[in-house]
């Protein structure tokens, strides 16, 4: 039995990662949707955006219009005037001009001049004072000023602060306090994350939309679609990346690579290795090779492996070598296990067994797994045993059945069943075969015959027939044939069925199988075929068979031939078959061969029958 993955090709690790916690999907990483027209601007935007950019769709000259008209009015103290003009000089980042007349607007009350005068003393440095304003303002009813407020709390690590304003700002219907709050619920696992996710991207926050798709994927993936559109339709690269995804999983990839593309366009590497893969696969190697390279050089190792893997392919190693190390610097081991194999491939063992190793102590399960088949190789089966261990236990099926042959082979049974059982359970064809023969040999045949199904279904031909066998002898005797009716009319087994498939993958014993039961329906041809099917691949039984039905039919000197091959390989009963050939045609010399030959290799009655021949023979040539 052989070791499992030792003949390992390129490990693709999809076609993009799909990470529980991806980069970017912070509080801090919104897109909020701010109103234009209202003075009320968003402390959290103007953190990291100027004031400008805040406000960039309003038109210039209407700009100046406003500011002119609200001027003089707020020269002369109306607090109304004053916050509007204040409001419009910090969107146009003007902090001296605007401080005086929001500070005189918000001593007059105005609540959305406490809010901005936070925002402006935010950027200038003032997060405290910031605070205090965004307080005045949210205890007034200012759902920005209470959403800025949650946000300086959470900076400062106070999160039940922090979720007392956000809520506030949320339940007053504001976007940005919802996804705050979302933000907040989902980093500690709290309850209600999907409702504010789903309140913030219902008023079109574009990363609440990306955020709910990703909650409701498994749950409900149709509507984790349509949210993923959207986002991706305001163009959020991600949610493009994910809508690729799921597309392509339907096989719908003409749409896939589009939406792959936007966001690659967009820098999303992940989609541009993915858009590769699509482009592979529809044989256009040179445009995957062009995203790949693109992705790559962005920092994205599964792209770097798969221009290794195209290179090696082309016989091109050093260039292949090269994008494998390039996988490496980008974090991803799969660089050094394909490093690994390329190694391999041109026979420099040591230095596979380092990249193996490197790729092993980083947690690469076929590393580990690979690893441990190159020790035992040499001989080393105490130092491959851990790396199999490290490797089964992190999910490796292969190594789990490796384990599984390995204690095997030191007659530790009973832990060889152990690890042959957790890998036939992941769905392993062999490991199945194996605990069904375990199963078996101690007499739990249904429970064998469950895994030798599953072993069967799986393409093995040895389970297939040991299912077969295993029918047949659980099966009742067969009814005793009615007078006048054909023999063979019955309909097949089940068994037969079984053994059939055998026969048909290649199963020299099933082929046997197979046409002994055709000869006993009468059916000589199906049962020649298979014999000599059987015999041709070098079973013994076969030429026998075949042998016998040839005499049957008077070809005796082609019967011979078989009887020969069959007898050399070790059978007796052909041996013997051919020294009563050889009496019968008086050559007494060549029949007392066969028949030492017959009582060498038995069995016993065949033994005695072959001597009782060569003493007659002896006889003969004595008289």
């Amino acid at each position: 039995m052989g070791f499992m993955g030792d003949r390992s090709t390129l490990l693709e690790t999809g076609r993009f990662v799909r990470a529980e916690t991806e980069p970017g999907t912070g509080a801090g990483d919104s897109a909020p949707v701010v109103n234009t027209q209202t003075p009320l601007t968003d402390a959290e935007f103007l953190d990291k955006h100027s004031a400008e950019e805040v406000f960039a769709e309003t038109d210039a000259a209407s700009d100046a219009e406003l500011e002119a008209s609200h001027r003089v009015a707020a020269d002369q103290g109306d607090p109304g005037a004053m916050s509007v003009l204040g409001a419009l000089l910090l969107r146009r980042g003007d902090l001296s001009g605007a401080e005086p007349y929001l500070r005189g607007a918000t001593a007059a009350g105005d609540r959305a001049a406490a809010n901005n005068l936070g925002v402006l003393l935010h950027q200038r440095g003032y997060p405290e004072e910031a605070a205090g304003w965004w307080r005045v303002a949210a205890v007034a009813g200012s759902a920005p000023a209470a959403h800025a407020l949650g946000r300086y709390f959470r900076e400062r690590g106070d999160e039940p602060a922090a979720e007392y304003w956000m809520r506030q700002a949320a339940e007053s219907g504001h976007a940005l306090g919802a996804y705050g709050l979302a933000d907040l619920l989902e980093h500690r696992g709290d309850k209600g994350v999907e409702r504010w996710f789903r309140a913030a991207a219902e008023q079109g926050h574009r990363e609440a939309a990306y955020r709910l798709a990703r909650h409701l994927r498994k749950g409900d993936p149709a509507e984790a679609e349509q949210w993923y559109r959207q986002a991706a339709a305001r163009g959020h690269r991600r949610a493009a990346l994910h809508l690729g995804a799921l597309l392509e999983a339907r096989g719908e990839l003409k749409e896939a690579g589009r939406w792959y593309l936007t966001s690659a366009k967009q820098g999303e590497a992940r989609a541009a290795c993915a858009l590769g893969f699509l482009l592979r696969d529809a044989g256009d190697e040179d445009s995957a090779a062009a995203w790949w390279h693109r992705a790559a050089q962005d920092g994205d190792g599964n792209a770097a492996n798969a221009l290794g893997a195209l290179h090696a392919a082309r016989g091109e190693t050093q260039t292949a070598e090269r994008w494998y190390r390039a996988a490496m610097d980008a974090g991803d081991q799969n660089g050094a296990y394909n490093l690994a194999l390329l190694c391999v491939a041109q026979e420099r063992t040591a230095q596979a067994e380092q990249w193996y190793r490197r790729a092993a102590y980083a947690g690469h399960r076929e590393a580990a797994n690979a690893l441990a088949i190159m020790l035992l190789q040499v001989g080393d089966a105490a130092g491959a045993e851990p790396w199999f261990s490290k490797a089964a236990e992190a999910g490796s099926v292969d190594a789990a059945f490796n384990l599984g042959i390995l204690y095997a082979s030191r007659d530790d049974d009973r832990t060889a069943l152990k690890w042959y059982e957790r890998a036939a359970s992941a769905g392993h064809t062999d490991a199945a075969l194996q605990v069904g023969i375990a199963l078996v040999r101690d007499g739990e045949e249904r429970a064998a015959e469950r895994h030798l199904r599953c072993a069967a279904g799986g393409g093995s031909a040895e389970a297939a027939f040991r299912l077969a066998a295993l029918l047949e002898s659980l099966a009742p005797p067969p009814e005793p044939v009615a007078l006048g009716e054909p023999v063979g009319g019955a309909p097949r087994t089940e068994s037969e069925e079984w053994y059939e498939r055998a026969a048909e993958l290649g199963h020299r014993r099933a082929q046997v199988r197979v046409g002994m039961l055709a000869a006993a329906r009468g059916d000589l041809a199906v049962a020649a075929r298979w014999y000599r099917e059987a015999a041709e691949a070098g079973s013994r039984n076969g030429a026998f068979n075949l042998g016998l039905l040839l005499a049957r039919e008077g070809s005796e000197p082609e019967a011979a031939l078989w009887w020969t091959r069959a007898a050399v390989a070790g059978h007796g009963r052909a041996a013997l078959r051919l020294g009563l050939l050889a009496a019968r045609h008086g050559d007494l010399a060549e029949g007392q061969k066969w028949c030492v030959r017959a009582m060498e290799l038995g069995p016993a009655e065949v033994s005695e029958r072959a001597a009782r021949l060569r003493e007659a023979l002896a006889e003969e040539l004595s008289a």
